[in-house]
């Protein structure tokens, strides 16, 4: 695999100013708590999905600054010289625990948290948020269009339309998370193994004197992969019959029509008569050209005889929705006795009021469908009794209680890093793309409407819900 670019000095101006404070204020070595949470999920959707943990890691385990680094700071005239020296040593030596990735996650949920020391923990918020934020966006992107496409196939095709190299990558790697068949970047293969797909463009055909030897050409080169674009000049007139004509002539029955442009719905009917009536009904037909989860969507309800689909800029930009909105906050530090002291943000915006303290998060699933139904906030020091009921707080509203039975708990914060040691064996790509599949299969079909989901329960147990309010009648 490539060596990856080290992006230590990849983070905001002010994690440095802070962290030279620290130092200079003899905090450095303060133990404190911050979690990673979202607020509302993109595109009104019923839930996110969690991905980025792979490229966490590996910038955790190359945190460290070089000479050049140290010089460029020199150079801003606003670092102590103890501290420049301090940084030529630094690591991370907290610890970290997330879910997992393609992993279903929630509003106001800690997806990820640290407990490190002070410039630690503050230094790597940059990283971390960029990361998650990202991939996050496009896997739960990718999902939604996965999911209109009712199982046909769905491949990422958007490295051109992305905002830059890193997005065309990790969007690739975020999109096939979710459960997209293949990219049509070729390093993101490479780097990740997220298949790489595609045949021929425009300018194939344009090339060849005409369409019939453009195909024929074709064909004869990739038998195995002979996937025509049949929308150069005119689908119905010439496109369909020439690759029907060619397909015919060398033997080809394992093939597939592309349809770019035009009206999708009714040209994928008229091909595909076409193509039945020529003796041909296994031949595909794919359908590309600005499609998101909506269009496929009203395409198949319109009738439409497509088998796959390549999406590329509004799953890539994930156009209609295209900030994630995860933030990085302080929810507790340690005293020097080791005692937790949970912290607070209030907000006359009740939607940025955190939830303080080290915390767990279980999912409950029904025993009897095996359904998640709700997750629960913990103090970090509590455990779920699964065969006892549970009593959940909605905390935005003080009196609304629910009490559950029947189900079973799972913890979802995984450790990553413990004393700044990996100690999380990281996942290959199919392995993580199977269990989100598996995940997603454990929501009810309402959670996973386009439109007005079910709003899926994210509570408090009674002791953090006693701690919050403790803190907001103290604070406010």
């Amino acid at each position: 695999m490539k060596q990856r670019l080290n992006h230590t000095m990849l983070c905001d101006f002010y994690e440095l100013t802070m962290a030279n404070g620290y130092f200079q204020s003899d905090m450095a070595h303060q133990i404190c708590y911050f979690d990673v949470f979202f607020r509302s999920v993109p595109d009104g959707g019923g839930f996110a999905i969690a991905a980025g943990l792979e490229q966490v890691i590996d910038y955790i385990e190359n945190l460290s600054f070089d000479d050049e680094d140290i010089d460029f700071l020199r150079s801003k005239g606003c670092f102590d010289e103890n501290f420049l020296s301090y940084l030529r040593h630094f690591r991370f030596t907290g610890d970290i625990w997330a879910v997992p990735e393609g992993t279903p996650i929630f509003p106001r949920e800690p997806i990820l948290t640290v407990r490190a020391p002070a410039i630690e923990a503050q230094f790597i918020e940059t990283f971390v948020l960029l990361s998650l934020n990202h991939q996050s966006l496009i896997a739960t992107k990718a999902n939604r269009i996965v999911r209109s496409a009712k199982g046909r196939p769905v491949m990422e095709f958007g490295s051109r339309r992305a905002q830059g190299p890193d997005a065309a990558l990790l969007g690739a790697r975020a999109a096939y998370i979710a459960g997209c068949a293949g990219t049509a970047c070729t390093q993101a293969d490479q780097l990740f193994g997220s298949p790489a797909m595609g045949t021929m463009a425009h300018s194939w055909v344009q090339m060849f004197p005409d369409e019939l030897t453009a195909f024929r050409t074709y064909c004869k080169l990739y038998p195995h992969n002979a996937t025509l674009l049949v929308d150069t000049y005119n689908v119905l007139k010439s496109g369909v019959p020439h690759a029907i004509q060619v397909f015919k002539e060398l033997g080809i029955t394992d093939c597939a029509i592309r349809l770019d442009s035009g009206d999708l719905s009714y040209l994928s009917r008229k091909a595909r008569k076409m193509l039945d009536e020529a003796g041909l009904p296994n031949c595909k037909i794919t359908a590309s050209n600005s499609l998101d989860e909506y269009i496929i969507r009203d395409l198949l309800l319109q009738g439409a005889q497509l088998d796959s689909f390549g999406v590329g800029e509004r799953l890539v930009t994930s156009q209609s929705a295209p900030v994630f909105g995860g933030v990085y906050k302080l929810v507790a530090v340690e005293d020097e006795t080791g005692t937790i002291i949970p912290k607070i943000k209030i907000s006359e915006n009740p939607a940025k009021i955190t939830t303080p303290h080290f915390k767990k998060v279980y999912r409950l699933f029904d025993r009897a469908d095996g359904k998640a139904f709700a997750d629960l906030l913990t103090v970090y020091d509590e455990t779920v009794d699964d065969s006892q009921p549970l009593k959940l707080f909605d905390p935005d509203a003080i009196w609304k209680k629910s009490t559950f039975t029947g189900f079973r708990a799972e913890e979802l914060l995984k450790p990553i890093f413990l004393g700044g040691r990996l100690v999380y064996q990281k996942p290959a790509i199919e392995d993580i793309r199977a269990y989100c599949a598996r995940q997603i299969d454990l929501q009810w079909d309402e959670v996973k409407r386009f439109e007005n989901p079910h709003n899926y329960y994210v509570d408090l147990s009674q002791k953090l819900w006693d701690i919050k309010q403790e803190l907001l009648l103290r604070e406010g």
